[in-house]
């Protein structure tokens, strides 16, 4: 028996060609360093071919959605562009760039602690369980609703409005400075490549 032969295609095997979840979390998530991930994402926001209202009301439907619990953002960031004229595209940057593993924590324990808050008189007033993303898959929906879901359903509706509204503010600036200087810059060559080919020509 040829061991040796076995080891190498074991150890030499091509890698199997990703699935279909994981090139679209690659296509918006691309792997990279942090820093380089908010100029990716700037950079895809910025390009969107659509108006700036469009871009920045997709980006803060991403932002909202990012706040719910139940894991289905891209499906609520969808209904709320369909409600305002949001951008897909834009919706699914914002959602994968503002909600993503390492900030889920924050934004889940902030909407829990909002909703603790709104619900101030129907919650136990001891804290939330511990592990909660193990009780999220062994629980039933029954037992989690009212200690875990409901707060941060209703929690999840002001702060998403706040940071949508901010990241809505801060986009469509953003699409707009972006505009005017590339429109600025395309004149600029405009007229030199018009200089340019003036010089070129002889006079009659």
């Amino acid at each position: 028996m040829n061991w040796t032969g076995n080891w190498n295609r074991v150890l030499f095997r091509r890698r199997e060609p990703d699935g279909l979840l994981e090139r679209v979390r690659t296509y918006l998530w691309p792997r990279r360093s942090f820093s380089r991930s908010i100029q990716y994402f700037s950079k895809r926001i910025l390009r969107l071919k659509a108006t700036p209202h469009s871009v920045a009301a997709g980006v803060a439907a991403g932002v909202f959605a990012s706040f719910f619990p139940l894991g289905f953002h891209f499906i609520v960031a969808a209904v709320i562009c369909w409600v305002i004229a949001g951008n897909l595209v834009a919706a699914a940057l914002g959602a994968v760039f503002f909600g993503n593993p390492l900030t889920f924590p924050l934004l889940w324990g902030a909407s829990w602690e909002t909703g603790k808050l709104i619900l101030h008189e129907r919650l136990p007033r001891h804290g939330p369980p511990e592990h909660m993303g193990e009780m999220m898959h062994t629980l039933s929906f029954a037992k989690l609703w009212h200690p875990i879901l409901e707060p941060m359903l209703l929690g999840a509706v002001p702060l998403g409005l706040i940071f949508g509204l901010i990241f809505y503010g801060i986009t469509r600036w953003g699409m707009t400075v972006f505009r005017e200087q590339r429109k600025r810059r395309m004149a600029e060559r405009a007229e030199k490549a018009k200089r340019a080919g003036g010089r070129e020509v002889p006079a009659e």
